[in-house]
């Protein structure tokens, strides 16, 4: 009970609850007596954990036949309030009903609290302590008379009170109280004569009294009228069968069954159950014992877990299991202490042995489990050292623990099966949340629910509590429950059920405040970092921002808390996590504000410089004032391959790392970033994307870069727009391009100058193909050059408009090219004039004109600029009726983009290549093409998907 309540009114409650009729009195005031509506609101407050209830639940058992009212809870809950007092009910909370006591004022709590505490005790002192909670009980049913609401909980507090009784026969026949056992099992068997555990201990105590006839026939009798007896009935039942040679105490051993009753039902983790079921039992079956760890986050279910696996696993141990909650991770208390757990099991299986110290306790209980088959539940592990002295050693029993930190040391034990129970997927933590929920409102709030599992990241933990809160609430209240968990601040307190004792915060805080204090500041720098996933390079270079720290240690102890996950050399934080670092951590450095500065500054620093690094092998030819990346502090791909995997890896994180960068006015980050990504992104056919980001880079690049630097994000952009078939946008952003490199007369400048009129003229070709219904140019596109120096002044290109001026700015481009020694930027040139040429029916210039390109281009280090030229040159052989020849160009062009990795290029170039194998007769060949076209666009958003699909169709 929290120590604040229970002040001055409250300490003079004195109420009781177990008897036929609820009393509670507090003087000076009317009291709860009877029946009456507000004795059971009483005596259902005081038996609930927490001594709270939702207005849902009170109306559920207060008026069960009737619709709920919020007015009527209030109203009921006001006359309590009158009878007892603001201090012992104060004001209710939201959708919440209380009541404050200290555990001595109501005779179920201190009953409680008894049976709680005899639960860590041993021999004589838990059954004297059992014997005073049993006291608190007099005889009566509680809650008679208050009607059918009621009636499941008068059925738990029968079995709560059976149980106990059942704990006191046993406690008392261990401690040989056997004068007291031969009048209350005697007391109790004709009261309850069905009951196995009744009958067991009667037949204990009575046993030695009774002849060897008797007895027979008392079993028999039994077994006759109620059934047949269980297996812990059956083996005293064996022993009594003969006359006994020992004393009563010794004649059975006892099978311990101390599993918790699991949840209802276990979502989403089917397959992960039966293959640790399978490997226990192979396992078993080999004539070994075996240990299952099941690691993870907070909150994933991993004691879930572990209770279903002791279940499913259960019969197949005859000696018994055994359980202990070792409170690693249980907030207000301390994690169990190796030995008092010892104490339990011993007291279990070898009750009568004596000894004493943590090393001879586990010797014990090793010998005690050496012939026995136990299946042993370890759960909520602190660390390895709680769990060493609790395991069996030689033997077939099997021991399940469940721990957030990944236990190391364990998994050296012999025949160790580790699993980390990961969050659930979007359909199993959609069943979870809906599980109560009708149908009908599952499908009319069925986008609201899946936005609850994509936010709660499928953490079973938070999905329960939302389901928890929604069980008061209309479904149409999920929207809000929604808005919530899409705040940027206070997630957290959307995942907070206190009345039904679950909290995500609670589960994590505990986890956290375990951490050294470098782990704890790690993981706030993670929290800042914005995701989805960081790499290895990334995390140590994190540990250098501020007052540096060994990141290489903390993220190892970061990652075996559970708090990380790795994945491959990334790690990853799950949203939840992030909330709660970003909210509830105060990073443990002298200036926080400075260290949360330094740490944007490190992860904007970094991302760039390690796309860039990328980005250099995609395009060696863009320059872009980022400088040099350090090999020591970033990755530095071998090769295109490499650096498209890892752009891959990266992408989803360099997309937020340009968000963080203008949420914290990182403006060189903010437009360099997607410079530095555009050209992967166009590879990769994310042209949505480099839209957008280009849009803002553009913008802050003309304040704060050169004139120069600004015409690039304006190249870049045309060519995203030219790329979504948008080529008047794209020929508008090249205009600016050039009038932005007109205005710096820097050998930069005129550079950008060349550039961007090389592609103004690329773009204007593309609009006049448009206008003469042709569509835009069937070809790969030609990347922008940056290798231009100087460039005479250009005429106004706003009035540029047909073939003729497209003609002319290639001119210039090429004489630029030329005078600046460009071999790349010549050739490029050259295959634009023969696509002219080859547009206008002159396919033995085009032919002459771009052969010389391709001379040109083969003398330099620029495969996708030959890949273009590949491709003129298929589409001038093919129109001169050379098809041998065009499939050669097209086959080879083909082959260098996907060496690049440049999707698009290389999906066009195969849709043509198939066109001319058909035509050829080679349809097998065609549909091997094109089936490589459909792997292509399904992997580009789906792009045109349906056109390669229709192709196939014809050709098979």
């Amino acid at each position: 009970m929290p120590e604040h309540w229970g002040g001055e009114g409250t300490a003079l409650l004195n109420a009781r609850v177990l008897g036929d009729r609820i009393s509670a009195v507090v003087p000076g005031l009317d009291g709860v007596h009877g029946t009456t509506k507000k004795a059971a609101l009483f005596g259902l407050l005081a038996m609930s954990p927490g001594l709270q209830q939702s207005n849902g639940d009170i109306s559920r058992h207060l008026w069960p036949d009737e619709e709920y009212s919020r007015g009527r809870v209030d109203k009921t809950l006001s006359l309590l309030r009158h009878g007892l007092g603001k201090e012992v009910v104060p004001r209710a909370g939201s959708g919440v009903c209380a009541i404050r006591a200290p555990e001595e004022s109501i005779d179920i709590l201190r009953f409680r609290k008894k049976r709680r505490r005899a639960h860590e005790l041993l021999g004589r002192e838990k059954f004297r302590l059992l014997c005073a909670a049993l006291a608190e009980w007099p005889e009566g049913e509680p809650l008679r008379g208050f009607g059918s609401g009621f009636a499941d909980l008068r059925s738990q507090l029968r079995q709560e009170r059976l149980s106990t009784v059942v704990e006191q026969l046993e406690a008392g026949w261990r401690a040989e109280e056997k004068a007291w056992l031969l009048r209350e099992s005697a007391q109790w068997y004709s009261r309850l004569p069905d009951r196995p555990r009744i009958f067991q201990y009667y037949l204990l105590a009575h046993g030695p009294e009774l002849s060897h006839t008797a007895r027979t026939k008392l079993i028999r009798e039994w077994t006759r009228d109620h059934g047949p007896a269980d297996s812990e009935l059956q083996e005293a039942i064996d022993l009594w069968r003969s006359p006994p040679t020992r004393s009563s105490r010794t004649l059975l051993r006892p099978v311990p069954n101390q599993l918790p009753k699991p949840v209802d039902r276990l979502f989403g983790r089917e397959k992960l159950l039966c293959s640790l079921l399978e490997f226990v039992r192979t396992q078993q079956t080999a004539g070994s014992g075996a240990m299952v760890l099941l690691t993870g986050l907070p909150g994933v279910g991993k004691s879930a877990l572990a209770e279903h696996l002791a279940h499913a696993l259960r019969e197949g141990f005859r000696d018994g299991a055994l359980y202990a909650d070792l409170h690693g991770f249980t907030d207000g208390l301390e994690p169990a202490s190796p030995e008092h757990v010892l104490d339990r099991f011993l007291a279990e299986l070898a009750p009568h042995i004596q000894v004493s110290g943590l090393d001879n306790k586990s010797a014990a209980l090793r010998t005690a489990l050496a012939e026995r088959s136990v299946l042993m539940v370890l759960d909520n592990a602190h660390d390895a050292e709680q769990v060493l002295p609790l395991l069996p050693g030689a033997g077939t029993s099997a021991v399940l623990v469940t721990s957030r930190l990944t236990l190391g040391k364990l998994r050296f034990q012999g025949n160790v099966r580790t699993a980390a129970v990961p969050p659930l997927d979007a359909q199993d933590g959609s069943e979870l949340l809906q599980k109560k929920v009708a149908p009908a409102d599952c499908l009319r709030n069925a986008r609201a629910y899946t936005e609850v599992v994509r936010l709660c990241e499928g953490l079973p933990l938070a999905l329960t509590v939302v389901a928890r809160r929604m069980e008061s609430r209309p479904a149409r209240s999920i929207d809000s429950i929604v808005r919530d968990l899409k705040k940027e601040r206070g997630r957290l307190d959307a995942l907070h059920a206190p009345e039904h004792n679950m909290s995500v915060h609670m589960a994590l805080n505990w986890s956290v405040r375990e951490l050294s204090k470098d782990a704890q500041r790690l993981l706030w720098q993670l929290a800042v970092h914005p995701g989805p996933s960081i790499g290895w390079e990334a995390v140590l270079d994190l540990g250098q921002a501020g007052e540096k720290i060994p990141a290489d240690r903390a993220v190892e102890e970061l990652a075996a808390a559970s708090l990380v996950e790795r994945q491959s050399d990334r790690y990853h934080l799950h949203d939840l996590v992030r909330a709660f670092a970003r909210d509830h951590i105060t990073p443990p450095v002298t200036e926080p504000q400075e260290f949360g500065k330094a740490t944007v500054q490190r992860v904007l620093e970094h991302q760039l410089h390690s796309t860039r690094a990328c980005d250099r092998l995609l395009d060696h030819q863009r320059q872009l004032p980022i400088g040099d990346p350090d090999p020591e502090r970033v990755r530095i791909p071998v090769g295109l391959d490499e650096a498209m995997a890892l752009l891959d890896e990266e992408y989803a994180t360099a997309l937020r790392c340009i968000h963080l960068a203008h949420q914290h006015d990182q403006q060189r980050c903010a437009w360099l970033l997607p410079m530095a990504l555009v050209t992967y992104q166009w590879r990769r056919h994310r042209l949505a994307d480099a839209r957008r980001e280009l849009e803002q880079a553009r913008e802050l690049a003309e304040s704060v870069a050169s004139p120069a630097e600004a015409a690039m994000t304006y190249r870049m952009l045309a060519g995203t727009l030219w790329r979504q078939q948008k080529p008047e946008a794209a020929a508008q952003a090249l205009r600016r391009a050039v009038r932005l490199s007109g205005m710096e007369s820097s050998r930069q400048g005129r550079l950008s100058l060349a550039i961007s009129l090389h592609t103004l003229s690329i773009t204007l070709r593309s609009q006049e193909r448009l206008r003469q219904g042709r569509g835009p140019s069937a070809g790969p596109e030609v990347e922008d050059v940056e290798d231009v120096e100087d460039v005479e002044d250009v005429e106004d290109v706003e009035d540029v408009e047909d073939v003729e001026d497209v003609e002319q700015l290639l001119g210039q481009a090429l004489a630029l090219y030329r005078a600046l020694s460009d071999a790349t930027g010549e050739a490029a040139v050259l295959n634009c004039i023969g696509t002219l040429h080859h547009d206008r029916g002159e396919h033995d210039s085009a032919l002459r004109v771009c052969d010389e390109a391709l001379r040109i281009v083969e003398r330099t280090v620029d495969p996708n600029g030959r890949a273009n030229v590949l491709c003129t040159l298929a589409k001038i052989r093919l129109s001169r009726l050379e098809r041998d020849e065009a499939i050669r160009l097209y086959r080879g062009a083909a082959r260098i983009y996907r060496e690049l990795g440049y999707w698009p290029n290389e999906a066009r170039t195969l849709f043509l290549y198939a066109d001319v194998l058909v035509s050829a007769g080679d349809t097998d060949e065609a549909v091997l093409a094109l089936e490589r076209v459909l792997v292509l666009r399904e992997g580009m958003e789906g792009a045109d998907v349906q056109e390669v699909r229709d192709r196939l169709e014809s050709l098979r």
